[in-house]
C-alpha cells in the first residue's frame, strides 16, 4: 500500500474518503490543521471527535499545527465580501501546512476530505492543492468524493458521530444560518400555496 497524508477537516467527512483511497490501494494517514474553526469549543468538539473515530478504527492522526494568527491576518480581513476568496485563502493555509507535515514526515501522496462535502469550492480547493503539492514536490491525489456525500451523512449518524452544520469559520456559520432560515421560509411558502 502506498502511504498518503489526508487532511482532513471533520471525522465525518474523512469516512468516505478513507474508505475509497484504502480501496484504491492507498494507506491514509489523517492530518489535522484547521485553525479556521470556530468558536474554540467546535474546533474542541471536531478534534475530539476526530481522534476518538482514528482511535477506533487504528487510524493514525498526525495533529499539526493551528495557526490562528495566521488565519486571523490572512483569511479574517476577506470577510464575507467575497466567499470565492476567503475560501481560497484559506485552503492555502490549512493545506500548506499538510503539505509541510507530508515532506517533514517522508509521504510522497496528500489529499483532503475538503472535496466531500457539496458545500466546498471544489475547483478551487483542488487547483490550490494541486499548486501547493507540486511545490512541496508531492502528488495530489485528487477525487471528486461529494457523489458519496449522502453516504458519509448516513454512516455518520448511525456511527453517532458530532456532526456540524457550518464549514467552520465565523463567516460559513453566518452563512449556514442565512440559508437554514432561506430554506424554512421557502418550505413555509411552499405549504402555504399547496393549501390556498
Amino acid at each position: 500500500m502506498t502511504r498518503l497524508l489526508l487532511h482532513a477537516c471533520c471525522a465525518p467527512c474523512s469516512l468516505e474518503p478513507v474508505r475509497m483511497l484504502t480501496e484504491e490501494g492507498f494507506e491514509p494517514v489523517i492530518c489535522w490543521t484547521n485553525p479556521n474553526i470556530q468558536p474554540l469549543d467546535e474546533h474542541r468538539r471536531r478534534l475530539d471527535e476526530l481522534r476518538r473515530w482514528c482511535a477506533a478504527t487504528g487510524l493514525e492522526l498526525i495533529e499539526a499545527a493551528d495557526d490562528r494568527g495566521a488565519w486571523e491576518r490572512g483569511v479574517a480581513p476577506l470577510g464575507a465580501r467575497d466567499r470565492e476568496r476567503r475560501c481560497r485563502a484559506c485552503y492555502a493555509l490549512r493545506l500548506a501546512e499538510a503539505c509541510r507535515v507530508a515532506v517533514d514526515e517522508g509521504f510522497d501522496h496528500i489529499a483532503t476530505t475538503l472535496a466531500v462535502s457539496p458545500y466546498q469550492l471544489f475547483d478551487t480547493c483542488n487547483e490550490v492543492l494541486e499548486k501547493l503539492a507540486a511545490s512541496h514536490g508531492l502528488t495530489p491525489v485528487i477525487r471528486d468524493f461529494r457523489p458519496w456525500y449522502p453516504e458519509a451523512t448516513r454512516r455518520s449518524r448511525e456511527l453517532g458521530m458530532y456532526r456540524q452544520h457550518y464549514c467552520g469559520c465565523r463567516f460559513s456559520a453566518a452563512e449556514a444560518a442565512l440559508d437554514r432560515v432561506r430554506m424554512r421560509e421557502a418550505r413555509r411558502a411552499a405549504r402555504d400555496a399547496a393549501s390556498a
